[in-house]
């Protein structure tokens, strides 16, 4: 019986645990000199990697999938520039760049340029160099930052309709930030 209440304990404490990480998710984060709000129904994600400067991820309520959302951020002149990035991107799906609808656009939200990248197809999740899993009908929403402090990448990867879904938020995340 001792064991069994111990169980019990230890199992309500975890649960206790999770509700006060939600709680104590941040309504805003910073990453480098941008201060990003999080979309209310966003979950804040501890990250493991000292890449990732932060992480979130979202939740289709009816089907459970998810996407997750990487900000990255290393100093003025690394990572090599945003057409590098642009090409690393689409080279993590399976088909060619004209098969997986490429795209990019350029804004400039304040005195930022901003280069929106987007696409979908059969996504090669997993860190550049190792095991890879294809992940099909997935889709890239990415936005680069340019700045003095060197350029920021956010990056969202998930199932298609759910990133094209959570567009909005996305593009509303990225240019709060920077006005």
């Amino acid at each position: 019986m001792k064991t069994f209440s111990r169980l019990v304990l230890v199992s309500t404490l975890f649960a206790a645990l999770n509700g006060l990480r939600a709680a104590d998710a941040p309504a805003t984060f910073k990453v480098s000199e941008f201060t990003f709000p999080r979309p209310a129904n966003w979950e804040w994600v501890e990250s493991a990697s000292p890449m990732r400067k932060a992480e979130l991820k979202v939740v289709d309520e009816k089907t459970k999938a998810k996407a997750e959302i990487v900000f990255y951020h290393f100093g003025p002149g690394n990572a090599g520039g945003t057409q590098a990035n642009i090409d690393r991107w689409f080279g993590q799906f399976v088909e060619a760049r004209d098969k997986i609808n490429a795209k990019t656009e350029d804004v400039t939200v304040g005195r930022h340029k901003v280069t929106y990248v987007s696409a979908e197809g059969t996504y090669k999740s997993g860190m550049p160099g190792g095991p890879q899993t294809p992940m099909p009908n997935h889709a890239l929403l990415g936005a680069i930052i340019e700045a003095s402090e060197g350029s920021v990448f956010v990056k969202m990867t998930g199932p298609k309709e759910l990133t094209q879904s959570a567009t909005a938020d996305f593009k509303k995340m990225v240019e709060s930030a920077l006005k």
